[in-house]
């Protein structure tokens, strides 16, 4: 779909957004951002203004129909959202093949065309070039080319495959019609337990300030947002990776953020780094602070979205900060689908009524509330003078001012005929393959010779025959075999009492005694190659004994695991963290020590 153009009386083309035949300061591509932004916020009224500041989901629907309810559970149709309620951002979670994604996308801009001052629609998504489908923090690839999670990206240090990775990623964005990446995470893992380390960089600080700024390179340009970019939004400020026992701040017992270890400038690190590097949007962490002081004052232990001192005083204040501040998922209000619910994430401000939990994120320096439906928050608190409207003016300028550099207003619309030669193509799925090989990391390799030699006889209980036939190997039997691999994934309690719960994999690192004597077993008839997924640091000492080899992948195929055993150099990775010893030595370790537990079983970088 191509956009209409009029013509001005002195030659400039230009979309004639609001309908009035002139070309307004704010239509005219030839002025400056902040002119543009200037003539279009005196326009609006303060309805779409405060529409401009939710970031609301939506169902991506495959039959035309906008009307469509969101989600489960009632919400609003995608029409609701965009021409009643004026909001112009909206996160897609399940999305359909290219082309229909491309269709869809485009459907959105025509209605967002007829709203008063025809402000275009961005469109975000999580993290989707993976393995892992976790529907609150990230998706598997399908349709995208896959690659390694981040950790595995970290697991090589490459900064240019950082930058290849992601400017394959932008360009597979643009051609469906998202334009804004609800990433990088720059959080540190610091915590063995912690369900989010797939989507880090690793321990160390500084590789994560390293990789992310390649990262931010990729999508949003070296030169910062353009007409080509995507723009990102880093998270979780100012560093979400010292949770208390590891467990997410989702969830109510996941909320507190310890500091034990005196180590909040390491972890804030990587986003001093971004922050200077000019990306455009900050995503605060759902959890709170505790036992924190900065400069001789101790911080309020509140979840960081709602927290004056560390987003105006620290993140505006000292750090310069002046992009968007988009709060986490459901800061204010539930989520429910079907029988399953989780309370807003309103850690230490739960008392408040919803009101005033969004004028409190307000005056702490929050922009834009993610997944939040309901712009008459902001009304209701302008109207009854609570809020002035100069405030809101700072936030709506920010979010214009993206939306313009990112070139929406002189063409929002996406060649539907071309989304699906572009989105997975086998150039690009091609490097994603290098990339999960690169990654793979040799832990231990004592009993076996690698790499595995073709003609070799081997079972594997876990990978297809053809798949080993293809990879140059004997499909055999366990008893015929010389050489038998094992696929098992870090261990997790599996959990299920609130919504998300399922899909965020924490609690015990320990494997299941069923899984060691599977291996055991095994390692009986013919050397055992364990190729463990670590998506967290899975305690390896009972596995060990078992095995000849242990190969650790962060996101992989059968394939791609296949090649990294049988091609001399393949495989390049390196641990990102630690393995630690024992629970127990997780147990007495700091969480936000890098590194902390005692005698670790093996290194990371080794």
């Amino acid at each position: 779909m191509t956009p209409t153009y009029l013509e001005h009386v002195d030659g400039t083309r230009f979309r004639d957004l609001n309908g009035n035949g002139v070309l307004d300061p704010y239509e005219d591509p030839r002025l400056s951002v902040d002119q543009r932004v200037d003539d279009l916020l005196a326009r609006l009224s303060l309805e779409e203004k405060a529409g401009l500041m939710m970031h609301s989901i939506v169902r991506v629907t495959t039959d035309d129909d906008l009307d469509e309810p969101a989600v489960e559970g009632g919400r609003p149709s995608v029409r609701e959202f965009v021409a009643r309620r004026f909001v112009t951002h909206l996160n897609v979670h399940r999305i359909p093949d290219p082309r229909s994604m491309a269709r869809w996308a485009n459907q959105v801009q025509a209605l967002a065309e007829q709203s008063p001052h025809g402000i275009p629609v961005t469109i975000s998504t999580d993290p989707r070039h993976s393995f892992t489908e976790n529907w609150g923090a990230s998706f598997s690839a399908e349709y995208m080319s896959a690659w390694p999670e981040p950790l595995g990206l970290g697991a090589l240090g490459d900064e240019g495959l950082v930058r290849e990775f992601t400017d394959i990623a932008r360009r597979e964005y643009l051609a469906i019609g998202i334009r804004s990446a609800l990433h990088p995470t720059l959080d540190v893992a610091t915590e063995p337990r912690w369900a989010r380390q797939y989507s880090t960089f690793g321990q160390s600080a500084d590789r994560v300030a390293r990789l992310g700024l390649a990262y931010l390179d990729g999508f949003e340009g070296a030169g910062g947002v353009g007409p080509d970019s995507v723009a990102c939004m880093a998270k979780h400020f100012p560093g979400g990776g010292p949770q208390r026992d590891g467990e997410d701040p989702h969830f109510p017992y996941g909320r507190e953020q310890d500091y034990a270890g005196g180590m909040f400038e390491y972890h804030l690190e990587p986003f001093r780094r971004a922050i200077a590097h000019g990306v455009s949007a900050i995503m605060p962490s759902y959890g709170v602070p505790i036992g924190l002081e900065l400069d001789g004052e101790r911080i309020e232990e509140v979840a960081f979205g709602f927290n004056r001192q560390i987003l105006s005083g620290l993140l505006r204040g000292t750090l310069g900060f002046d992009g968007v501040i988009c709060a986490d998922w459901s800061l204010i209000t539930e989520s429910r689908i079907g029988d399953k619910t989780l309370p807003p994430r309103a850690w230490g401000v739960e008392h408040l009524s919803e009101v005033d939990r969004v004028e409190k994120s307000l005056l702490a320096g929050v922009d834009q509330f993610g997944g939040e439906d309901d712009p008459r928050w902001i009304v209701e608190l302008v109207e009854s003078g609570r809020l002035p409207q100069s405030r809101v003016d700072e936030s709506v300028r920010r979010l214009l001012a993206v939306k313009f550099r990112l070139g929406l207003f002189e063409d929002p619309y996406v060649d539907e005929d071309s989304a699906a030669d572009i989105v997975g193509s086998e150039e690009f799925r091609a490097a994603g393959h290098r990339a999960q090989v690169a990654s793979t990391t040799i832990v231990s390799a004592a009993g076996v010779a690698l790499p595995v030699v073709s003609g070799t006889r081997v079972h594997s209980p876990d990978i297809d025959e053809e798949v080993l036939a293809r990879a140059g190997f004997v499909p055999a039997q366990a008893e015929d075999a010389e050489v038998v691999v094992v696929r098992i994934a870090a261990p997790f309690e599996p959990r299920d009492h609130y919504l998300l719960e399922s899909a965020f994999h924490a609690g015990s690192l320990e494997f299941a005694d069923s899984d060691v004597e599977r291996i055991r077993q095994l390692a009986a008839v013919a050397p055992v190659i364990v190729v463990v997924h670590l998506e967290r640091p899975a305690l390896l000492a009972p596995v060990l004994p078992s095995a000849a080899a242990v190969v650790a992948v962060y996101g992989s195929s059968d394939a791609a695991v296949l090649e990294a055993l049988t091609r001399t150099g393949a495989a390049r990775g390196v641990l990102p963290f630690d393995i630690p010893r024992s629970i127990d030595a997780i147990r007495a370790a700091r969480s936000d020590v890098p590194g902390d537990t005692a005698d670790p079983l093996f290194r990371a970088g080794v």
